[in-house]
């Protein structure tokens, strides 16, 4: 899939001094450095949805003695 993104120039500026300084294309990089951050901001989505979801009475907490005793795992 290719698309074209727009960066802030000094960010321009910095992928064109290391792809020059390497040999390798600005698309490496901008592909490394979705790859090496997707999860993050996977993981950050979901949480501000899960917590959205919650402050609006969509999902239910469970305490983490609920949890304990549900699976067995009391003392």
């Amino acid at each position: 899939m290719a698309f074209s993104i727009r960066l802030p120039s000094d960010v321009e500026s910095r992928l064109d001094r290391l792809s020059q300084l390497t040999g390798r294309t600005k698309a490496f990089y901008i592909r490394q450095a979705i790859l090496a951050h997707l999860d993050d901001i996977e993981d950050i989505y979901l949480a501000e949805k899960r917590l959205e979801d919650v402050r609006a009475g969509r999902s239910k907490t469970h305490t983490l003695d609920e949890v304990e005793r549900d699976l067995g795992l009391e003392d």
